[in-house]
């Protein structure tokens, strides 16, 4: 199987990221509204934020496709009328690349709900690192950092690592990955 991304697996890519990037703008207004009820609830929600880089990726399963579609979701959320404006994109970047470092991680061979929540997990430090970065949460006291980050770490479990593993798993019973995936040496093999 070649690891190079051909067209298609850049437009499928696109596509996954630009449909994610709507779903970032909805989910922009729901998040604040999670917010008002406080102690960090909303964090549980932010998961969403990373789903992309890893539903691309579980459906391409190539390099560079995570990075590829947290960039273009995060492109699209902006281009759609994003709340946070131009920081989305760098978001989009931190967050795709760290996303991008576990699946490296793993030489590209690890397709799991494991990989895929320790993917959501590693956007979410990225994602962190980035908020202390741009001043939001560095001056929270200990207790409320530690509630944030916990939250943020389950919230990227859940929604980027398990729901995204289910909605692929989902595909694939459809036989709808299976359109766009290069054919292994096993399905060679059954033909003959």
């Amino acid at each position: 199987m070649k690891k190079g991304l051909k067209l298609t697996d850049i437009l499928v890519t696109i596509i996954v990221a630009l449909i994610f990037g709507v779903i970032y703008k909805l989910w922009g207004p729901l998040y604040g509204v999670v917010s008002t009820l406080g102690l960090q609830l909303e964090q549980l929600i932010y998961g969403m934020w990373f789903i992309a880089a890893v539903v691309a990726y579980l459906i391409i399963r190539k390099p560079g496709v995570a990075l590829l579609a947290e960039v273009a979701a995060a492109q699209g959320e902006f281009i759609f009328g994003g709340e946070w404006g131009i920081s989305t994109l760098i978001f989009g970047l931190g967050q795709g690349l760290a996303a991008e470092l576990i699946f490296a991680a793993f030489r590209y061979k690890r397709y799991d709900m494991f990989t895929a929540s320790l993917a959501g997990v590693a956007a979410a430090f990225a994602s962190i690192g980035i908020d202390f970065y741009y001043g939001y949460i560095g001056d929270l006291a200990l207790w409320n950092l530690l509630i944030l980050v916990g939250a943020r770490i389950v919230g990227a479990i859940i929604i980027s690592g398990i729901f995204a593993f289910l909605i692929v798993q989902s595909l694939e019973k459809t036989g709808v990955t299976n359109l766009v995936r290069p054919a292994s040496k096993e399905d060679y093999k059954a033909l003959g």
